[in-house]
């Protein structure tokens, strides 16, 4: 297993982390575990959880990942050995459930305790916004349009001394952002540049894959920069880039059978583009799924790749990929598929 630096810190994580979102609802508690075990043996030291897990969202599940690993960690020991990292949720409709305010300071300062009481632990190696206090673009959405509704005032300088606050105290060491926007991440950095006492953030949780490059656009530049690392999500887009979803195919129990609704990878241009990456992986030999991870592996922009997988054979392959090596002849076939469709499912 390759490892790199969170940056600005010494704390090494594995160059795959562990994503967590299927436990509680397509995976019990036992499967939790035999995952993180699994994980740990084969040098994964990197875990991603959320207090919105698992999804899809529901009342009746709120936070029952972080309490899986809470009961993993208190069981084995071990939470030196780990970097964790959890999210906040941001406020939306769908998650009127957990909060409806937004990232204020008796927000997150709740959120924070919530995740430390279930995960079983006194700190967080990492804290994130799960996605922006905004009306903005993410989760698939393509662009920015304002909306005459959004009544949002600027709050990155509320919320990053509520982080700060927080890092005093030692409940949280290090803070990200997750499904942020270019203009939202320059907002944070420079807000903590011009204030030193605030913290600055070290990542942003994004999807990245080979059917959404859009954090190249823009994102990418900051990430190299700023020195803001990215922590891929969806490398696999729901695991379509498994190639199992692949000629109307419908596997049993996999998420986007189980959950139709979660499509944002599924649509037309999507689909034959996943057909196209399939053939290539076939012509040199690789599985999709090993030639699609690979790829986001080796991006000089990411720091982790976030895995998740309802059984360890998934979890094995996803694993394996940090192993491969992709070769000039299938970077150029990559480049030449991604020219002719390009980012069909952002």
């Amino acid at each position: 297993m390759d490892y790199t630096k969170l940056p600005h810190t010494d704390l090494e994580v594995s160059k795959i982390c562990l994503g967590t979102m299927t436990w509680g609802n397509q995976n019990t508690e036992a499967e939790g575990h035999e995952q993180m075990d699994y994980a740990m043996e084969q040098g994964v030291n990197f875990f991603d959880t959320a207090e919105l897990y698992p999804i899809p969202a529901a009342k009746e599940r709120y936070a029952a990942t972080e309490k899986i690993i809470g009961t993993w960690l208190k069981k084995n020991g071990n939470r030196d050995k780990v970097i964790l990292a959890s999210k906040i949720a941001g406020r939306s409709p769908a998650t009127s459930f957990i909060r409806t305010t937004g990232l204020n300071r008796e927000s997150i300062t709740e959120a924070v305790e919530g995740s430390l009481s279930r995960l079983q632990t006194d700190y967080l190696d990492l804290y994130q916004l799960h996605w922006p206090d905004r009306a903005t673009n993410y989760f698939g959405k393509r662009g920015y349009m304002p909306e005459v509704s959004d009544f949002w005032e600027d709050n990155f300088h509320q919320i990053l001394e509520t982080l700060r606050d927080l890092i005093r105290e030692g409940k949280i060491r290090h803070v990200g952002i997750s499904n942020e926007t270019p203009w939202g991440a320059m907002r944070y950095l420079e807000e903590s540049k011009v204030h030193a006492t605030l913290p600055r953030m070290i990542t942003i949780q994004n999807p990245y894959s080979l059917l959404n490059r859009t954090f190249e656009v823009g994102l990418s530049e900051i990430s190299h920069r700023e020195n803001l690392g990215l922590l891929a999500y969806s490398p696999l887009g729901f695991g379509v880039l498994s190639g199992k979803y692949l000629r109307n195919r419908k596997p049993e129990n996999a998420r986007v059978t189980v959950f139709p609704n979660y499509n944002r990878y599924s649509g037309e241009t999507a689909v034959k583009a996943t057909e196209m990456y399939h053939n290539l992986a076939q012509a040199n030999d690789l599985s999709l799924t090993q030639m699609s991870l690979a790829y986001v592996n080796s991006r000089p922009f990411v720091t982790s790749t976030i895995v998740g997988a309802t059984n360890l054979m998934q979890l094995k392959e996803n694993i394996d990929s940090s192993n491969v090596v992709l070769n000039d002849d299938v970077l150029k076939g990559i480049e030449a598929i991604h020219q002719a469709i390009p980012n069909p499912a952002p």
